[in-house]
C-alpha cells in the first residue's frame, strides 16, 4: 500500500509529490498521469510563476536548473482602451521587484518546468505511471482504492487529485462544483518581434476581454488573448495572414515587426470552484479544486500554494504519527486554502465582468480607479506583494523559501 498517490502529472501534481517526498523521504509516493510519456515535450506554452513559487522551487533544488530558461518580468503596464484607439493611455504601472530584489514573477517555458520536476521525481525514486486514468474511487477505511483504466487497483492512505478542471477523480468522490462559463476563450500563442521587450509585461483591457503580452527569453512574447468564444474559434482556424492582421491591431507596433508562431490554441474560459477540497482519503489541488479566469495570471500559482499548504499539512501530521488521509488531518488543508481560493475566484470574476465591456460610465469609473491606485505607492506595493505571494501571516513555509 502506498502512502500518497498523486493523480495528474502536470506542474501541480509533480510539485505535490516532490514537496512531500522532500520533507518525508520514508513515504511511498507514486504519480498517475493520463498522457503518454513523451507528450509533455510537445507543449509550446509558457507560464507566469510568482516569486513565492520560485522560492519553493529553490527549496527543491530546482530553481538553478530552471532559471536559465526563465525571463524575469521587470515591469507591468496596464492600459484600458478600444481596439480602434490610436493611443492607449497607461493607467497603472508596477515595478517588477519585491523582497530581496527578486522579480515578482518569471515567464517559464512549460517544458523547462516539467523537465525539472520530472528529474526531481526520478532522483527521489517517485514512479510516474503514464497513459492511465482513474475510473473508480473507494474509501475502504484504512486506505483508498483507486481503479485505473487498465483494470489495476492501487491502494493508498492518501490520494491527491491534480487531474485538472474537469477532474474525473473529483466526480468519482462525489464532490460538487460551482461552475459557469464566460462565453470567452483564451487564445494562447507565441509572438516573435523585431525589438527587445526589456522584460516588460503588458495587459490591455479591451472590450472583448484582456489581451496580455508576457515576455519570454529573446525577442519573443507569450500572448493570452481573450475573445468571445465564436470569435476566438474563428481566429484560431483562420490563415496566418488574417490571424497576424488581427493580432497586429491589438499588439501594436512598439516592438517592430511581429510574427506569430504556428502553434495557437483557444481554451474556453469559466469559473469552477469545488464545494469541498477534501473527502475521506482525498485532497483536491490545482485546477481540480479551482479553475479561474486568467485575467490576474494567478491560476497556476494558486495550485502551487495548494501544494505548499498540503505538503506542510501531510508532513507535520506524519511526524506526529497521525493518519495523513483522515478528514481530521485534511481539514487543516481545506481551511488553509479554501478562503484564499474563493476570494481569488470572486476577484477574477468581478474584474472580468468590470473590464470586458465598453459601457462608457463603467469605463470611466474603472479608469479612475486604476489612476488612483497608480498614485498611491503603498497601495501599489500591497498589490504587487499580493501578486508575488509575498504577503500573508499564515503563508506556508515553502512559499517563504523555508523547508518543512
Amino acid at each position: 500500500m502506498l502512502d500518497v498517490l498523486v493523480v495528474g502529472g502536470g506542474y501541480v501534481g509533480l510539485s505535490a509529490a516532490v514537496a512531500i517526498m522532500q520533507a518525508a523521504p520514508h513515504l511511498a509516493i507514486e504519480v498517475i498521469e493520463a498522457a503518454p510519456e513523451e507528450a509533455w515535450k510537445k507543449d509550446p506554452r509558457a507560464s507566469a510563476i510568482i516569486a513565492a513559487a520560485t522560492k519553493m522551487l529553490d527549496v527543491f533544488g530546482l530553481w538553478d536548473r530552471i532559471e536559465p530558461d526563465a525571463q524575469p518580468i521587470t515591469r507591468m503596464i496596464v492600459t484600458d482602451s478600444k481596439t480602434s484607439d490610436p493611443v492607449r493611455p497607461v493607467f497603472l504601472t508596477f515595478d517588477g521587484a519585491v523582497e530581496d530584489g527578486r522579480p515578482f514573477a518569471h515567464m517559464i517555458p512549460n517544458v523547462s518546468m516539467v523537465a525539472a520536476l520530472r528529474d526531481a521525481c526520478a532522483e527521489r525514486g517517485i514512479t510516474i505511471h503514464h497513459g492511465l486514468r482513474a475510473t473508480g474511487f473507494r474509501d475502504t477505511g484504512p486506505s483508498a482504492e483507486l481503479t485505473l483504466s487498465d483494470g489495476r487497483v492501487m491502494a493508498s492512505r492518501l490520494v491527491v487529485a491534480c487531474d485538472g478542471v474537469r477532474s474525473k477523480l473529483r466526480d468519482l468522490a462525489g464532490i460538487k462544483t460551482v461552475t459557469w462559463q464566460y462565453g470567452q476563450s483564451g487564445i494562447v500563442t507565441t509572438v516573435e518581434h523585431e525589438r527587445p521587450h526589456e522584460g516588460v509585461a503588458e495587459e490591455h483591457f479591451l472590450p472583448a476581454g484582456p489581451f496580455a503580452i508576457l515576455p519570454l527569453k529573446g525577442n519573443r512574447s507569450s500572448l493570452v488573448w481573450t475573445e468571445r468564444t465564436e470569435d476566438a474559434d474563428r481566429l484560431v482556424a483562420s490563415d496566418d495572414l488574417l490571424f497576424e492582421a488581427e493580432l497586429e491591431r491589438r499588439f501594436g507596433h512598439k516592438l517592430g515587426t511581429i510574427r506569430a508562431t504556428p502553434d495557437r490554441r483557444a481554451f474556453p474560459l469559466g469559473l469552477t470552484l469545488a464545494r469541498a477540497f477534501i473527502a475521506p482519503r482525498l485532497a483536491l489541488a490545482g485546477d481540480a479544486a479551482h479553475g479561474i479566469h486568467p485575467i490576474s495570471g494567478q491560476g497556476l500559482n494558486l495550485g502551487f500554494k495548494d501544494v505548499a499548504a498540503l505538503a506542510e499539512t501531510v508532513v507535520e501530521a506524519d511526524r506526529l504519527g497521525l493518519d495523513i488521509g483522515s478528514v481530521n488531518v485534511l481539514e487543516r488543508y481545506q481551511i488553509w486554502r479554501r478562503f484564499d481560493t474563493f476570494r481569488m475566484g470572486v476577484t477574477t470574476d468581478v474584474l472580468n465582468r468590470l473590464f470586458s465591456n465598453d459601457v462608457t460610465p463603467i469605463r470611466v469609473l474603472r479608469d479612475f480607479g486604476l489612476g488612483v491606485v497608480d498614485r498611491i505607492p503603498g497601495l501599489k506595493n500591497y498589490f504587487i506583494r499580493e501578486a508575488a505571494g509575498s504577503s500573508g501571516q499564515n503563508r506556508p513555509r515553502l512559499l517563504g523559501g523555508q523547508s518543512i
